[in-house]
């Protein structure tokens, strides 16, 4: 966490439980960091107005007051596309137009670079559409693509490794993808994982994560796959094993065509 994103969640956890304190070794230990850059963070809140105060004693520490500031909607980008991948499920229902009028606002309450991340984000997640929605990917509203995916070299996505051999269910996946998959595409980095194909057979790879695309039983990572030299469709539940190498990958474009899984409606995605 960048100092920016922490002076903001500083801000957050003190207003979460006010008028009560938090110590300086509890905020210490909640972001990981010393107990002197806790100060001097409070020093620099304070000292940008911030209505932040001391209170001395063993059960003292540091009080936000709630009173004087209006709460902040300090949403990270990757935060930004969990909600609008969250909002997008309501397409179709009566709250359809509330989703999107809320989605709005999120957006237009962000810091302009973080708008441009999450819309660079948002362009890289997929979601199955409803039936009678097919076509190609189309934009479901902010974060959105400025730009349709373009050719990858070399794809030869009509050869996948694996497969989605169980069949679909109306149920969403269960939690439980590794967080260092889920932030495949914005940490912006090689991975290597350990993956197990449909018969169970586990191989070593690295590749360079494009895209995420969901289904109502799975989700994958559409990925250049350095072992086989082409794009790549992992099912996120069959990887067994993540690390983030400290390469950054070269940028590498998809076209439409390039997206197919093998067993999953091709027909019926949109952009979140």
């Amino acid at each position: 966490m960048n100092r920016t994103d922490r002076l903001y969640a500083l801000v957050e956890e003190l207003r979460a439980v006010a008028p009560r304190p938090r110590s300086a070794r509890w905020l210490a230990d909640r972001f990981e960091i010393s107990v002197r850059t806790v100060e001097r963070d409070i020093s620099a809140l304070q000292q940008s107005g911030t209505p932040i105060w001391a209170e001395p004693g063993r059960t003292g520490g540091y009080c936000l007051d709630r009173a004087h500031t209006l709460p902040p909607v300090n949403f990270r980008p990757d935060e930004a596309v969990a909600m609008a991948v969250a909002l997008q499920q309501l397409s179709g229902s009566p709250f359809h137009a509330a989703a999107a009028a809320a989605l709005r606002k999120l957006v237009n309450s962000m810091r302009p670079a973080d708008v441009a991340r999450a819309q660079d984000l948002a362009s890289r997640v997929l979601l199955a559409d409803r039936p009678q929605s097919a076509g190609q990917p189309q934009s479901a509203g902010q974060p959105q693509s400025a730009s349709q995916p373009q050719s990858a070299s070399q794809p030869q996505s009509a050869s996948q490794p694996q497969s989605a051999s169980q069949p679909q269910s109306a149920r969403r996946p269960e939690s439980g993808m590794p967080r260092l998959v889920a932030d495949a595409l914005s940490a912006r980095r090689v991975l290597r994982i350990h993956y197990a194909d449909k018969a169970g057979v586990m191989t070593v790879r690295e590749i360079e994560p494009l895209v995420f695309v969901g289904f109502p039983a799975s989700w994958y990572l559409v990925a250049w796959c350095r072992l086989r030299q082409s794009v790549r469709v992992f099912r996120t539940d069959r990887i067994a094993a993540v690390t983030v190498t400290a390469e950054e990958p070269p940028q590498r474009h998809l076209e439409f065509g390039d997206l197919q899984v093998p067993g999953e409606p091709m027909d019926a995605l949109s952009l979140v």
